[in-house]
């Protein structure tokens, strides 16, 4: 208010010298209507300024997310970051796996649904939204004892359906082949099938629910192969070069190692998000976590 008082007072007095010197009423008329104008305009700016901070300031409440097991080091590390700077918001992530996420959403049970591979067509028409967050490599793993290191996307095919079984047909031990994979519904399996050619063929022994489920049972037995999210896979196991290329953020990035997905935030088209889930919307979006999503070991494109 002191700026638009200030404006005008300047305007009263632009007014007395153009009389002084014989300017029209006309003239004066015009000048002492910019003046206000402008300050009409200047204290709307400056109120609209203060509105933003003063609800920047109040967000508060929960932000529910639910969904890939894959996604969970990246949801983490941006709620907890999300938290520290929105310290009244409670940030939750529930890793229930991506068609369990999805469907939360769609039920209206979670905020913002996670999901390691895209919208499939029946989905996007039932209402929903998909936005990728940033990608991922799906990592061949394997136990540390296992000589192989690299497996072309062929032979890959072959062993997830059979066609291979022994570890020694591909230059390893002579014992058979343990398949490891997801459970159906998994973003990670659906990537994973859909990249190798192998949906509905894979002969697996075990279909486990969690990313860390598959690569703990890896690292447990030594004949075993498995699939998991680069940026979950730790020292436990052995990370596989595909067609002589390493899952890395580079390759991943560039395009060169084929078998990767996007990690995609699941909204329903239309309906508008809480203002506090909104906000971590926007910050998980920003090019300002690019650090913390490669912190997280996935591929930021913002």
């Amino acid at each position: 208010m002191k700026k638009s008082i200030a404006i005008i007072a300047a305007a009263v007095l632009a007014m007395g010298a153009l009389t002084a010197c014989g300017s029209s009423a006309e003239e004066t008329t015009a000048a002492a209507t910019e003046a206000a104008s402008t300050a009409a305009e200047a204290e709307a700016e400056t109120e609209a300024a203060a509105e933003e901070t003063e609800a920047a300031e109040e967000i508060s409440g929960a932000v529910a997310t639910d969904g890939s097991t894959s996604m969970e080091s990246v949801i983490g590390i941006l709620g907890e970051s999300f938290m520290q700077e929105n310290p009244d918001v409670t940030f939750t992530y529930n890793p229930t796996g991506s068609g369990s996420g999805i469907t939360a959403v769609q039920e209206g049970r979670c905020d913002i649904g996670l999901s390691s591979r895209a919208l499939k067509d029946e989905e996007t028409e039932a209402g929903l939204k998909g936005e990728t967050l940033c990608l991922d490599g799906i990592a061949m793993i394997v136990n540390p004892e296992n000589p192989v290191a690299d497996l072309s996307i062929d032979q890959i095919a072959k062993i997830y359906t059979g066609e291979i079984t022994n570890w020694s047909e591909v230059g390893g031990n002579d014992e058979e082949i343990v398949l490891i994979g997801r459970e159906a519904g998994s973003g990670t399996r659906d990537g994973f099938e859909s990249i190798t050619g192998t949906e509905d063929l894979c002969q697996y022994r075990q279909e486990l629910t969690s990313t860390g489920d598959v690569i703990t049972t890896v690292s447990q037995n030594p004949a075993a192969i498995g699939y998991a999210s680069l940026a979950s896979v730790s020292d436990q196991v052995k990370t596989l070069t595909v067609d002589g290329v390493e899952p890395t953020e580079d390759t991943v990035r560039d395009g060169s190692y084929t078998i990767q997905r996007p990690f995609v935030m699941v909204t329903v088209d239309g309906q508008a998000l809480s203002a506090q889930a909104q906000a971590f919307y926007d910050y998980a979006m920003s090019s300002e976590v690019a650090d913390l999503i490669a912190q997280a070991g996935a591929v930021a494109i913002h």
